[in-house]
């Protein structure tokens, strides 16, 4: 297969059926991952394109999310992304797969010429324009500081965690796309009824949201009302819905970005 053939331009709508439909092949195990992730190939009338598979039988269990849930979470995800236009989350869809009913979303080719928009930089070397989330020392004892740039990509993202309540924003599930996008994965553990908000996105904290934000949690709130609500029910349990919808308008209550917790660790485990 050429490069080309592994990055076709599919609009949302094609690339759902490719998920959907598409014949699987796989690639091999993404071994970093704690779950069972497989990168593979799926082709549809003559298109193929790159895709990473999360098969139910390959989660982990968790003390705190019930066990063969990840997978809905991860679409749930998905769907509640696109439903705020921002679509900061690859198409993601359920199917069938080689080792049985997974999570299967489109593979996002970082452009080589992407600069990292989170990361560990020197103490004293602070970017401009980014934002001082923790301290850090290196394995002999040199200061960095864990930190993420003020770009409204992120802060679009941070508002789209504290929706889901994502309990693990880890630096390296932040993704630079094509057309200079951003995406987010790894949500698998998102949606619980409690709050659980874990991420290194912290730097718009008790800072207002901004306008557009406001806008689209306003109509986000009328979405899960609705049909938004309806699909997630699909996924979800009644209460983690209800949740959402709480959190939503807990935001445009205060219309700020929400602080970090004082009961729950705020920041994932490791960070990057």
């Amino acid at each position: 297969m050429t490069s080309s053939d592994l990055r076709p331009v599919l609009d949302e709508s094609d690339a759902l059926r490719l998920l959907t439909g598409g014949e699987f092949e796989l690639e091999g195990r993404l071994v970093d991952a704690s779950n069972t992730t497989l990168r593979g190939f799926l082709t549809l009338d003559g298109v193929t394109a790159r895709c990473v598979y999360k098969p139910v039988r390959g989660e982990r269990p968790l003390w705190d999310f019930p066990d063969g849930t990840l997978a809905g979470r991860e679409v749930s995800a998905y769907l509640v992304s696109h439903a705020t236009g921002w679509d900061l989350v690859p198409p993601t869809v359920l199917r069938d797969g080689p080792f049985g009913p997974g999570a299967c979303q489109l593979w996002i080719d970082e452009p080589q010429e992407a600069e990292p928009l989170v990361g560990f930089v020197p103490e004293q070397s602070l970017p401009p324009r980014w934002f001082r989330v923790a301290a850090a020392r290196d394995d002999d004892g040199a200061a960095y500081l864990l930190a993420h740039a003020d770009d409204p990509r992120l802060a679009r993202l941070a508002v789209l965690d504290a929706v889901i309540n994502n309990a693990d924003r880890k630096g390296g599930h932040v993704l630079p796309g094509p057309d200079d996008r951003i995406y987010g994965v790894d949500h698998g553990v998102c949606f619980h009824v409690e709050d659980k908000l874990r991420t290194v996105l912290w730097g718009w904290s008790g800072r207002s949201l901004p306008p557009d934000a406001v806008e689209m949690l306003r109509e986000l709130s009328g979405a899960l009302a609705g049909p938004l609500g309806a699909s997630l029910a699909d996924h979800l349990t009644r209460a983690e819905v209800a949740a959402t919808v709480r959190r939503v308008s807990r935001l445009l209550a205060g219309e700020s970005f929400p602080d970090p917790p004082e009961d729950w660790p705020a920041m994932p485990w490791p960070p990057i």
